[in-house]
């Protein structure tokens, strides 16, 4: 795989000014949630008891309850494993193989979330969604944490992986341990679905690439905006397409796509060469 497209260096002080930009993002968000969930409901966010009644979601198939939204899970599981496949085949197309880890750990999480997902799904409750968010909160560090290695240094990606998860993993806990008491807060939850959302295109805009199909990523972000609008809108569209298919279910498998795109990213890319 030869390197294509000169791409000049940054020099420290552009990458600290550009650093600072994303941590100044990371303020805003944390601000804007506060300040959200202080006018909306005077502190925490608590996980409202209509998230659990899906407009599909009642519907069986040869005895299983809720089947579209839990058979909407199966790409997950496929794309996970092919992910899996193709990044652990294609560590030496990375231009530093430790680059695989957290393109690895990623794809790992979104295998398990076919699982966490159709478990819930299954039987929407509190205490099931843990597992449905928990594979999800760790794909998305995971893949923040890849793209920090490739756009500002694959040290510093691979340092963050670890805490990134970490604080992914610690927010859904934090969710679950406050509802078990009577006072559940998703903010900690929100800011990790977030920040990276708004933080992955403004990392692509700022530093330089070190490989091409760069585009993919945004693309893939854009399934994934859909598919919570979907999920958002769910009995809307489940009336709208005449009561086939669910807006949760279409969720699923947008974000699937999504996925998805980052295996076709890691299969189509070339590195890109810097200037001396």
């Amino acid at each position: 795989m030869g390197p294509t497209n000169v791409s000049p260096p940054l020099s420290t002080t552009a990458v600290r000014r550009r650093l600072l930009v994303l941590a100044g993002l990371g303020v805003v968000v944390a601000a804007a949630l506060l300040l959200y969930a202080n006018w909306r409901y005077g502190g925490a966010i608590p996980q409202e008891a209509s998230y659990h009644r899906f407009a599909g979601d009642q519907r069986s198939w040869l005895g299983m309850p809720r089947a579209a939204n839990v058979l909407s899970n199966a790409p997950f599981l496929v794309i996970g494993v092919l992910g899996i496949a193709l990044a652990w085949r294609r560590r030496a197309a990375f231009l530093d193989s430790a680059e695989v880890w957290p393109y690895f750990t990623f794809f790992v999480g979104i295998a398990l979330t076919a699982f966490g997902s159709a478990y819930y799904h299954l039987d929407p409750t509190n205490p099931r969604l843990v597992w449905d968010r928990l594979p999800i909160t760790m794909a998305f560090m995971a893949l923040f944490a890849a793209l920090i290695g490739e756009r500002v240094g694959v040290r510093a990606g691979l340092l963050l992986l670890g805490p990134l998860m970490a604080f992914g993993l610690a927010s859904v806990y934090y969710w679950t341990f406050g509802e078990a008491r009577g006072h559940g807060d998703l903010r900690p939850y929100y800011f990790v679905q977030i920040y990276p959302l708004l933080a992955i295109p403004l990392l692509l805009a700022l530093f330089p690439p070190r490989y091409t199909h760069g585009s993919d990523m945004l693309i893939a972000i854009a399934c994934y905006l859909a598919a919570k609008v979907c999920e958002e809108y769910d009995p809307a569209i489940y009336r709208l397409l005449l009561e086939t298919v669910s807006g949760h279910t279409i969720k699923h498998l947008l974000s699937a796509v999504g996925a998805a795109l980052v295996v076709h990213m890691l299969w189509c890319r070339r590195a890109v060469a810097t200037a001396a």
